[in-house]
């Protein structure tokens, strides 16, 4: 079966399927949406912590903010298709807003993987350290690739 397929055997209108790929779409981000938002609220709150800010000190503030900078352009990114969905309202674009939407959501989807990575060494390398947080990490980010990334482009391959 190819892509192609799936719009031969559906007995869909452009429309119809445009509207059927951003539902779909919107499933997707529902997920990525909750994840996003749990993570950025807990480092909205964390440096609060009387015991965060003195274990940090000033040797992982950069990776802190780094940190809370890429989950923020996770959350902006996840959260896009549906402002957009808002402000394109039946304006006749759909097509357009799929095809939009889901850049935006393999953009945002990136930025939610680095953001994780990013949260795991920043809590590692506090806990225990830098060193164990990197490798830590590595063993992490090599998990990522291999099932957001690797396993769906073989999948896309074969299939």
């Amino acid at each position: 079966m190819t892509p192609h397929d799936d719009q031969d055997m559906r007995d869909e209108t452009p429309i119809e399927r445009a509207d059927r790929n951003y539902n779909e779409l919107l499933q997707e981000l529902r997920v990525a949406q909750t994840g996003i938002q749990i993570l950025f609220a807990f480092l909205l709150t964390i440096p609060f912590q009387q015991r965060f800010a003195e274990e940090v000190g000033t040797g992982l503030r950069q990776e802190y903010l780094a940190t809370l900078g890429v989950t923020a352009m996770a959350t902006a990114l996840l959260i896009a298709p549906v402002t957009m969905h808002r402000l394109l309202f039946r304006q006749g674009l759909k097509p357009q807003l799929v095809t939009t939407a889901d850049w935006l959501a393999k953009a945002g989807l990136a930025c939610l993987a680095v953001a994780v990575l990013l949260a795991v060494f920043l809590i590692v390398a506090v806990v225990s350290a830098q060193s164990t947080a990197f490798w830590f990490v590595a063993g992490l980010g090599l998990l990522f690739a291999v099932t957001w990334l690797i396993i769906p482009l073989v999948v896309r391959a074969k299939y």
